[in-house]
């Protein structure tokens, strides 16, 4: 297979593999044909009934038996606004069976806003990125640099906010709501995915629901969808997804929970809770969340989220790089102050919280409603590890290792059901006229490598990654081969 790949090659036979559509449904072993970046055909012996005009002598014949034949990965929870423009190979994520990413998410996207320097929270996309005064603006950028792999945007909240506000600690005004409700019109006339919040965060913590609801009317409109990271993950879980259940419910507006959790000691084991809300929601609404397969987030460091219980990394530090990578506990110890105090010194900075329970994740992940994000922080000097490993650990742990779902549901979770929700057309199935994004994986042996020490390591077990018709990746060569990707508009293949 390795040998095999081609990345010059326009037609592509993956022949004898265990076709798993993205559905949900039953698997199978046959062919697939990729043809000038679309699915051509699929079925059996495909080699001998070729389309009309194409030779076998022209396509490129792959061996994929013993291996799983899957559309690519959709990312449906990212921060990759601005690393796919810096760094546009990005093989943290294609090295993991990912062809799509989605941008925009807690409410902080790159678009539409530009400034010379941003503030936190918008910093977790870095600071000087925020240059693109429009989704317009953004998607030229991206066609620019062709990364490898796609791009579809959310609109952000607090990005708006900023765009509108000189005070973030009130509500908008009724102006100010004017201009945050014609950025977004504009970007999802542009495209744009929909809108997404992070009320958690104190720069839009204090916008009412109201405020929210009347932009994710806009969304509506254009059949978007709204993400949202609750205002509390914590002790007021609980009313927290009422309140965005309502928002999306009064403006008519498809949900998406992110990356559903229940974070700290106190309210472990309380996905008993919260997971019965998800269904009675669903019961008058379209609602769905996604997930990382962890227990620890990752975040900017924050005081109020060092309790003294929970064990913290720090992932980078303005004021103390040196302390990259080390545990907040034995950084406070070293310099005889209690850890709240040592995060104080370290701020600005990034860290990864121990805040969920293992039990909890698996009640998360193994929800049919579920779907598989990594959340992870590209900019990060020692990155959560989900950077790098958060789909090949779905399959290894919570499939091979737990039983959790079917190998035909994890992939679904990852693929079918993350384009509906998103309003991703032509991707996420293995379709006769979809477009040729695909991922050839060895089902008995894709696993993450990368650890909270070490999370820069490429996983194994993913054969080889197709986007948009080119082969993008292959196990052991440790480099992008093509860059294939494009900025994806809502319902447009």
């Amino acid at each position: 297979m390795v040998e095999e790949c081609n990345v010059a090659e326009q037609a592509f036979l993956l022949e004898q593999g265990l076709i798993v559509d993205g559905s949900g449904g039953p698997s199978w072993t046959g062919d697939l044909l990729l043809v000038d970046g679309r699915i051509a055909a699929l079925g059996e012996g495909l080699r001998g009934r070729l389309p009309d005009g194409l030779d076998i002598a022209d396509v490129a014949v792959v061996d994929c038996r013993g291996q799983a034949i899957a559309p690519g990965f959709i990312d449906c929870h990212t921060h990759d606004d601005a690393i796919v423009l810096r760094t546009p190979e990005y093989l943290a994520k294609l090295s993991q069976g990912i062809t799509t990413v989605v941008t925009g998410n807690c409410g902080i996207s790159l678009a539409p806003y530009a400034t010379a320097q941003a503030r936190p929270p918008l910093t977790l996309l870095g600071a000087d990125s925020f240059r693109y005064p429009s989704l317009a603006a953004y998607r030229e950028a991206v066609a620019a640099v062709r990364p490898a792999l796609n791009v579809a945007a959310l609109v952000g909240h607090t990005t708006l906010r900023f765009a509108a506000m000189d005070d973030l600690t009130r509500a908008a005004t009724p102006q100010e709501r004017a201009t945050m409700a014609a950025l977004l019109d504009a970007a999802m006339a542009e495209g744009a995915l929909g809108l997404s919040s992070g009320l958690f965060y104190e720069e839009a913590f204090a916008a009412p629901a109201d405020e929210v609801t009347a932009l994710a009317r806009i969304v509506a409109r254009h059949g978007g969808v709204y993400a949202t990271h609750l205002r509390s993950e914590m002790q007021g879980i609980l009313e927290a997804m009422v309140e965005a259940g309502d928002c999306a419910f009064d403006a008519g507006v498809p949900l998406v929970l992110s990356h559903h959790k229940c974070a700290g000691p106190t309210q472990w084991g309380r996905t008993r809770e919260t997971l019965p809300l998800v269904d009675r929601l669903a019961q008058r609404q379209d609602v769905a969340m996604d997930v990382y397969p962890y227990v620890a987030g990752s975040t900017v460091l924050r005081e109020d989220l060092v309790d003294g219980v929970i064990d913290v990394m720090l992932t980078w530090s303005d004021q103390h790089p040196e302390c990259t990578g080390r545990m907040l506990a034995d950084i406070a110890a070293e310099w005889g102050v209690d850890q709240k105090t040592a995060a104080r010194r370290l701020m600005p900075g990034g860290a990864c919280y121990f805040q969920m329970r293992e039990d909890d994740v698996e009640r998360v992940i193994a929800h049919p409603r579920s779907m598989v994000g990594s959340d992870g922080l590209p900019h990060d000097r020692h990155p959560h590890p989900r950077l790098w490993g958060a789909f090949p650990r779905v399959f290894a742990r919570y499939w091979r290792g737990r039983g959790l779902f079917t190998l035909e549901q994890a992939v679904h979770k990852m693929t079918g059901m993350t384009a509906r929700n998103f309003r991703l057309a032509g991707r996420g199935l293995l379709r006769a006229g979809h477009a040729a994004d695909v991922v050839v994986f060895d089902p008995a042996r894709i696993a993450d490598m990368a650890t909270y020490d070490a999370p820069q390591q490429a996983s194994v077990g993913v054969v080889a990654v197709y986007v948009n018709g080119r082969c993008a990746y292959r196990e052991g060569a440790l480099q992008v081969l093509a860059r294939e990707g494009r900025m994806l508009a809502r319902g447009v293949a």
